[in-house]
């Protein structure tokens, strides 16, 4: 079972916590992890992109000319793929790229982002994420102690909006409910701050 430091916003140790092996203890596997980032970023994709068909792009439906004796190429349409503003071929139509993968699977290659961030000590339980108001600023400068100003992931509870609200104008700051922990953001954050009173919820959602 890991056992981390527990430190206050200042990165100052107040204490000590076992995190719960079953979601931070596991052995790192790097083919999950990948095959689950591949699979979000598939589902992200907005699949809007359209070409217009032969049957679909403006133009008459008349022969140009008479089939034989002009000296020319036979011709049926103006719509003709080989012709200049003729329709696409097999263009692009909008269509979902989205897929699933198992959900045990999904939740193997949660826990190994996780427990990979453990084994890298890019994993910081903080005793109270609070702000005494909820201004980017305040954030600002707790976050700039554990992650340097690089990207940081801060998992908290549902009703600590005012670290949600502090974290709008931060670009490289992402906030996550223990719901909505994904694999993504934990691999793409160069640290991820918890607070301590959510690692429970942690291992009863994701263990």
């Amino acid at each position: 079972m890991p056992t981390v430091d527990v430190v206050d916003l200042k990165k100052k140790k107040v204490g000590t916590v076992d995190l719960p092996q079953e979601v931070f203890g596991c052995e790192p596997r790097a083919v999950l992890v990948h095959e689950a980032v591949i699979m979000q970023r598939a589902c992200e994709r907005r699949g809007s992109a359209s070409t217009l068909r032969r049957g679909e792009v403006s133009g008459s439906g008349k022969k140009p000319w008479k089939q034989k004796h002009t000296g020319r190429a036979r011709a049926g349409s103006l719509r003709s793929p080989i012709w200049r503003h003729g329709g696409s071929v097999f263009g692009p139509k909008p269509r979902s790229y989205a897929y699933s993968m198992p959900r045990k699977k999904y939740r193997a290659a949660l826990q190994s982002a996780l427990s990979a961030k453990v084994a890298e000590n890019k994993l910081f339980v903080v005793s109270d994420l609070s702000l005494q108001q909820p201004k980017t600023k305040l954030l600002a400068q707790a976050l700039e102690q554990f992650s340097g100003g690089d990207h940081a992931l801060v998992i908290v509870g549902q009703v600590q909006t005012d670290v949600l609200q502090a974290a709008k104008n931060l670009a490289a700051v992402k906030v996550l409910s223990t719901d909505q922990l994904n694999v993504y953001d934990i691999v793409r954050a160069r640290v991820v701050v918890i607070s301590e009173r959510e690692l429970g919820r942690v291992k009863e959602v994701w263990s």
